[in-house]
């Protein structure tokens, strides 16, 4: 599937398009109180400001976010844009049966908002702490258990990679969710996790989860004093959690050009910055073609992992 992104159809000048012209609806796959949501509300304002007219969040939680990306994918308003997790942009047809949408024809990609890099979380019963300890994983002949929050997510399927990058031996153990695999590390069931830097954060501070690595560079911003696993030897080992914000096909280029200018803009307040590490992400860049990059990269680390699982395919 080419991910290379054809521009709109009703491109217009931007001196003659009055974009926009009513309150932009920016639709989360997620409910309140989560990530996305989080992160959408903090953007809200700065962005209403930057627009000249409302932002509203309009959250529409469903199958792991694929209910806002079907619905912005098939809009024919220009005045709805959607704030979507990088699997929704990425490999959502190899992850999901009937994803009822084409991300490289039906998603039109504005810029990353938010990312971070995932915590590479042991086990305190784990006894290895050598600067070298990834060596001695490669090594096990049994292997250690890791935990997430099930086949398909983001954790598991970050994870997986990681194993295809190092030989790693590691077993998967599926929890309701991040708070479960945490509780799980810390009685011993499991030895690794990758979790969200600000879900870890509270034990790490207080020394009670081991945090031995980050899976990107920035993970010092959240966690002062982890190294990321590139700096510690783990070539080609680079991998990143991020949101994006995308429209749909019936926006005109100005509109894009608009809202583009308008979310870097936000983006580069001091303010935003602060409130989305606050809440454990690091700012995007708001930029279109990097947002481009990004999603060929991911699809390029996922895509043929899916494709040897197919029992990994979600209904």
């Amino acid at each position: 599937m080419p991910l290379a992104w054809v521009a709109p159809p009703r491109a217009r000048a931007a001196e003659s398009d009055p974009w926009p012209v009513r309150p932009l609806r920016l639709v989360v796959g997620f409910p309140s109180g989560s990530s996305a949501d989080e992160i959408a509300r903090t953007l809200a304002d700065p962005l209403a400001a930057a627009l000249g007219q409302p932002v509203l969040v309009d959250n529409r939680p469903g199958y792991g976010g694929l209910l806002a990306a079907r619905l912005i994918a098939h809009s024919d308003d220009d005045h709805t844009a959607a704030l979507l997790l990088n699997l929704q942009l990425t490999v959502a047809p190899w992850l999901h049966a009937e994803v009822g949408y084409d991300p490289a024809r039906d998603l039109v990609p504005v810029g990353v908002a938010a990312s971070t890099p995932l915590a590479l979380c042991a086990s305190p019963d784990v006894s290895w702490r050598s600067p070298a300890w990834w060596r001695s994983l490669a090594k096990l002949a049994d292997g250690l258990r890791y935990g997430s929050p099930g086949v398909g997510t983001p954790f598991h399927l970050a994870m997986e990679w990681l194993k295809a990058q190092t030989g790693w031996p590691l077993e998967h153990v599926a929890y309701p969710g991040n708070p479960q695999v945490i509780n799980a590390l810390l009685n011993g069931e499991v030895q690794l996790a990758l979790l969200p830097p600000a879900l870890v954060a509270p034990l790490w501070r207080v020394a009670k989860l081991p945090v031995l690595a980050g899976t990107a560079p920035g993970i010092g911003a959240l966690l002062p004093g982890v190294l990321d696993l590139q700096r510690l030897g783990v070539i080609n080992a680079a991998y990143d959690h991020w949101y994006a914000l995308v429209a749909g096909r019936a926006w005109s280029a100005a509109a894009l050009l608009r809202l583009g200018r308008a979310l870097r803009q936000t983006l580069r307040q001091p303010a935003v910055q602060a409130a989305l590490q606050r809440q454990g992400w690091l700012p995007g860049l708001g930029d279109s073609a990097a947002l481009q990059r990004r999603m060929a990269l991911l699809t390029q680390q996922l895509r043929p992992l899916l494709e040897r699982h197919p029992s990994w395919r979600l209904p």
